[in-house]
């Protein structure tokens, strides 16, 4: 019996064998979290600003922004690069110039299958080009000296 008495442990129900007492350990936590605030903060942010940054006739340096948009609509001319988001950036130093050319769509592309049957017979399709003309420099620059 002294034996038994001591493998028993004492706990607050009363005597306990060793592998029931791991069943009381366990604790039951609660079954909600404490409760945190969440604000709805969507719709804050200002818009996006596509459009022009650069008229006709304004004086670039090579990297400048001259367009932002969404999709293809101003489309890069002469020394005018392209980004991954369709900006439209300036490749030279020079002046900034909008042309319209005549848009003539390649055979067999989505834009003459769906664009060219609805217009009306003998319209034209153009299409807006930013382009940039170096201005070059007109000689070398010297420092005179000081007298």
């Amino acid at each position: 019996m002294a034996a038994l008495a001591s493998l028993m442990l004492k706990s607050r129900t009363g005597l306990l064998l060793p592998s029931q007492c791991l069943l009381l350990d366990s604790v039951r936590s609660a079954s909600k979290k404490a409760g945190g605030s969440s604000k709805n903060l969507g719709g804050k942010s200002p818009g996006r600003r596509y459009g022009f940054k650069k008229q006709d006739g304004d004086f670039v340096h090579s990297g400048n922004i001259l367009a932002t948009q969404r999709n293809l609509r101003y489309h890069p001319g002469a020394h005018v690069g392209l980004g991954t988001n369709n900006t439209l950036f300036a490749l030279e130093d020079g002046l900034v110039r909008f042309t319209k050319e005549v848009y003539v769509p390649p055979p067999y592309s989505p834009e003459a299958r769906d664009v060219l049957p609805r217009l009306p017979r003998g319209s034209v399709l153009y299409k807006t080009f930013i382009n940039v003309m170096p201005v070059k420099q007109e000689g070398k620059f010297r420092l005179l000296e000081l007298q």
